[in-house]
């Protein structure tokens, strides 16, 4: 399989609603994906739940990662869904448009050059800084700084991924928007070189 800048790699099974995405794209199998960006490079794998989410350039997230879970209304008489899915239950009733519209807006936001492990989840409103990574299982209640490693449930800060002036420094630069050419020139020193050796050769 070789990815494209034309067109998604979609593998089978997938049900996706209202999604944008950019070039060299992969959605892994059976994955769910709604109301949601995909940033060029950014690929998920199989079994995902993705919805009303903000996906940066090059993000990295495993299989069975959800983000963005829907909500129900705690501060009503019911939890259930009759009161917004209101149509499947009865002939004379709409759905609850207002309520949809307000749970799209909750956005989750994934920077880029992240990395989303295995069966975590972000909720609803969360951001996840440039360089972070959130670890295989974690809870995310609350944002994520830049080039952070969280785990846990909820997820807490273990430790920096990048020193905090090397981050700032990566996140200056910005390879995430070079071009692919400029991404195939640089590979060698993507592949080997330390992130400051890195930044000593491309910083202008």
């Amino acid at each position: 399989m070789k990815l494209t800048a034309a067109k998604p790699v979609i593998h089978d099974g997938c049900d996706l609603v209202d999604v944008e995405m950019g070039r060299y794209i992969e959605i892994g199998q059976g994955s769910r994906v709604a109301y949601t960006l995909f940033g060029d490079y950014s690929y998920c794998d199989r079994l995902c739940d993705i919805a009303n989410a903000e996906i940066g350039k090059f993000a990295n997230i495993a299989s069975f990662v959800r983000i963005g879970a829907t909500d129900h209304p705690l501060d009503r008489a019911s939890l259930h869904h009759f009161m917004y899915r209101s149509a499947d239950y009865w002939e004379d009733v709409a759905q609850d448009a207002d309520w949809f519209a307000k749970r799209r807006a909750r956005r989750a936001r994934i920077g880029h050059d992240t990395w989303i492990g295995h069966n975590a989840q972000i909720k609803p409103e969360v951001e996840i800084g440039h360089g972070a990574v959130v670890a295989s299982g974690a809870v995310v209640t609350k944002s994520v700084a830049p080039y952070t490693i969280v785990a846990g449930v909820p997820a807490k800060p273990i430790r920096r991924r990048q020193p905090e002036e090397i981050a700032e420094r990566l996140v200056a630069l910005a390879w995430w928007d070079w071009d692919h050419a400029a991404l195939r020139h640089a590979l060698d020193d993507f592949r080997t070189l330390p992130a400051e050796a890195f930044l000593g050769k491309y910083e202008t």
